[in-house]
């Protein structure tokens, strides 16, 4: 059956602006509902709602990022190789959601 193992077992934080593009749009999508506190498993099929393979190869414009060396690497081999499921799996936290105070900044939330 279909087998599948962490790209990075790390706890890391990421800090985004939802709707910028800085997320795969299924993460960015999940997290438009969210509320402080909320916890998801995001199911990301392979294609559109994903990493975008063509335009950010490395993963630079467009996270979550694997923290580690290793990681990277299994996630690319995911990615780029056609005869496994490339189906992504994220869990999500969200602990803090800042509004825009209309200046260019945020007032902490």
């Amino acid at each position: 059956g279909p087998q599948g193992g962490a790209f990075d077992k790390e706890l890391d934080f990421s800090r985004t602006v939802v709707g910028s593009g800085q997320m795969v749009k299924g993460v960015d999508c999940a997290l438009r509902s969210m509320k402080p506190g909320g916890i998801r498993q995001v199911v990301v099929p392979y294609g559109a709602l994903g990493y975008p393979i063509k335009t950010d190869p490395d993963h630079i414009l467009v996270g979550p990022t694997p923290t580690t060396f290793s990681g990277m690497r299994a996630l690319n081999f995911v990615l780029e190789n056609p005869r496994v499921d490339r189906t992504l799996l994220f869990n999500i936290k969200v602990i803090r959601v800042d509004k825009a105070n209309g200046k260019g900044g945020f007032t902490r939330g």
